[in-house]
């Protein structure tokens, strides 16, 4: 009896606790703007303008390889998806990715990802893509002293996924947050590949 009256009173204990820091946590997803599909954004972040020159960065790799933008720019058009292991909406969108990634490799597509869950996480990331039988390169984008995402931030990321095509100069050709149909997604990437 006395085990399950100290379990009790641990169990509102926690309860309280729970309820009072579940507020502070609500309040602080209440700066988040709900995209179309339920995709939460984080307010006062600005994407990258169509026509703009797509800023160069530098990444590593899942295996430790530097991954250069500016080395493809001229050569190729590139698609670049921001996304994370934990974005169920990403889970969705990634096999569009690399299929759409598979069917136009030979026309000349770059396709990276650039997952945002950090180095800590690399070996759940590297399970993660073996288990999905994932090809399209992928970069962990890091921190910088200042706390900011080194290539997310940068790209105006506020939120998973996040897509951007460039044209073969490097400029925004499309940007986008939040799930994009496969069609739209294709004819964008078309109409890169044709100029």
């Amino acid at each position: 009896m006395r085990f399950l009256a100290k379990s009790g009173m641990l169990l509102v204990a926690a309860a309280t606790v729970l309820s009072v820091f579940g507020n502070v946590c609500i309040a602080e997803e209440k700066v988040m703007t709900p995209l179309g599909g339920g995709i939460p954004m984080i307010e006062g972040i600005k994407m990258l303008d169509l026509g703009s020159p797509a800023p160069d960065f530098t990444l590593k790799d899942t295996k430790g390889e530097a991954y250069h933008l500016a080395d493809i720019k001229g050569k190729k058009p590139v698609v670049i998806v921001f996304w994370s292991i934990f974005c169920e909406p990403c889970r969705v969108e990634m096999p569009v990715i690399q299929k759409l990634a598979d069917k136009n490799k030979a026309a000349g597509l770059e396709v990276i990802s650039v997952v945002l869950d950090g180095e800590p996480l690399k070996s759940s990331i590297e399970g993660f893509i073996k288990q999905e039988n994932y090809t399209v390169r992928t970069l962990i984008d890091e921190l910088d002293a200042k706390e900011m995402f080194k290539v997310a931030d940068p790209y105006g990321v506020g939120g998973t996924p996040t897509i951007y095509i460039l044209d073969r100069a490097g400029n925004v050709s499309l940007a986008r947050s939040g799930r994009i149909k496969e069609e739209e997604l294709e004819k964008a990437i078309q109409s890169v590949l044709k100029k």
